[in-house]
Formats: C-alpha cells, sequence, structure tokens
C-alpha cells in the first residue's frame, strides 16, 4: 500500500511506493510524466550498466496515465521506489519532492536525469566519484573532452553555448558549459545548506535547476562538471516538454531572474 507524505511546507502531497529498503549512499532522482517507453528502455539501460547497483533509483511521476509505472515492471528493472506526485506543479515540484523525500531517507548524494533516454544513464559511477571526492554539484556536459553531443538541435545547441551558460556561468560565478542539462549530481551538505532551501513552492517548473546551478558557487562551494553523452533521437520528434515560444520565453525568464538573484532565500 502506498504511503501518503501531506502538508509539509514547501513540498507537495506525494505518495510513496518503496519496493526495496535503502540500500546505498546515494540515489539517482528521476522526474517523469508520460514517457513511455522512453523511461523503460533508460532503466533497462541503467540495469545493464549496473547502476542499479550503486544507487537507488528513485522515479519522481507527475501522474502519468500511460502505463508505465506499473509496479512490476518498474521492480523487475531495478527500480527502488516510486514516488507520485499528488500536489500542483511541475518538474521543480517533482523534484523537490524527490529531493524530499531522499533527505529524509538520509542519502549523503542525490543524482538527478531526465527520463527520455536522451542521456548516457551509464556515467552514473563518474558523478559518484566526484561526489566522495568532496564536490557539492556536479554538472553533466556533452561539450567537455570525453562528452558527446549527439543529432542536437541547431537551435538548442547555440541557445545553450551563446546565452543559458553564459548567464549562469556569470551570476555562478562559475564557468559551466551545458547548464540546461538536469543530469546532476549534489551533495546532502549542498541541499541541506541554510542559505539554499531547495524546499519553497517558488520552484514550480524550472526554476530550481537554474538555481541550483548558480547557488552552490555563490556560496563557495565546490564544483565541477563530468562528461556524459546526450543523444536526439533522428527523425523523431525532439522529446523535451519545453515547446514552443512560450516555453522557451519562460525559460529566458527564469534564466534572468536566477542571475538577479530572485530565488535566494
Amino acid at each position: 500500500m502506498s504511503k501518503w507524505v501531506k502538508n509539509v511546507p514547501g513540498v507537495p502531497d506525494y505518495t510513496v511506493d518503496a519496493f526495496r529498503e535503502k540500500r546505498s549512499d546515494y540515489c539517482l532522482l528521476i522526474p517523469i510524466i508520460n514517457e513511455g517507453k522512453r523511461i523503460l528502455t533508460e532503466l533497462e539501460r541503467a540495469q545493464k550498466g549496473a547502476v542499479d547497483g550503486l544507487c537507488d533509483i528513485i522515479l519522481c511521476d507527475g501522474g502519468s496515465t500511460d502505463g508505465s509505472m506499473e509496479a512490476q515492471g518498474l521492480v523487475r528493472r531495478g527500480v527502488n521506489t516510486l514516488l507520485t506526485k499528488k500536489g500542483p506543479g511541475k518538474q521543480g515540484a517533482q523534484l523537490r519532492m524527490g529531493i524530499h523525500y531522499a533527505l529524509e531517507r538520509g542519502y549523503e548524494g542525490i543524482l538527478t536525469i531526465d527520463g527520455n533516454n536522451k542521456d548516457s544513464i551509464e556515467s552514473v559511477p563518474l558523478f559518484i566519484e566526484k561526489l566522495e571526492e568532496g564536490y557539492d554539484l556536479i554538472q553533466g556536459s556533452r561539450f567537455i573532452p570525453g562528452g558527446k553531443a549527439v543529432n542536437t538541435p541547431f537551435s538548442r545547441y547555440w541557445a545553450v553555448r551563446l546565452i543559458h551558460a553564459p548567464v549562469i556561468s556569470l551570476a555562478a560565478r562559475h564557468w559551466f558549459t551545458d547548464t540546461t542539462n538536469a543530469y546532476r549530481g549534489y551533495s546532502r551538505a549542498y541541499l541541506t545548506h541554510p542559505l539554499v532551501k531547495p524546499l519553497r513552492d517558488v520552484f514550480v517548473g524550472y526554476e530550481l535547476l537554474a538555481y541550483l546551478s548558480v547557488r552552490a558557487t555563490q556560496l563557495g562551494l565546490k564544483a565541477c562538471e563530468v562528461p556524459v553523452e546526450r543523444a536526439y533521437p533522428k527523425n523523431e520528434p525532439t522529446p523535451t516538454k519545453i515547446k514552443g515560444i512560450q516555453g522557451n520565453t519562460n525559460l529566458l525568464k527564469i534564466l534572468f531572474a536566477a542571475l538577479r538573484g530572485k530565488y535566494n532565500p
């Protein structure tokens, strides 16, 4: 039976289906909604790469209705826990739900990755290695030596390289190359720092990703990048939740709000 988590300040109500006990000091949060075959394939890749033996895989579901969150199928694919958001909000709310659960469960490091099978989930050991070396923010990048950008849409490539990464780097006072990439690692020390406070209702959509990109180095915490692959499918629609003029305009608003320090507690 699902366990309910309700009325926690800054956290949407959610249910917990824990298929296994906590087995690692690290967890991998995967926010998803109706990713269908993409998330199932990603989980199978994780199993093949023994990722489920290195960290606990926790799905942060926004309310999928496509059948992909069927419990037996998730267990077969190595999922440790399924969290299902019942309160309002989008990706930021899903991540707040996941971070709250992970901190309550006692993980020392939290990784995040998209659930649309674009990212090299096999690269998880690189993030864990950096967490164990004492880094607080580890950003996955396809644009550093060892990384691979495959079939990246032209507009996406230049938007990241010429706008998003320079602005985030300016705010962070640290150079980052792939700042829209949600493939990351965070230390417990970072997420529980009294001047960070990620569990706030202001983080509804993509605000939390932008904020966590800049806040660590502003506070003098250690940050680095590790090489990853991000591969967009060829001759298929781009799997993304950011669509159209409005979606990109909202992303720019969030970007410059982070630069102004709007999300600082």
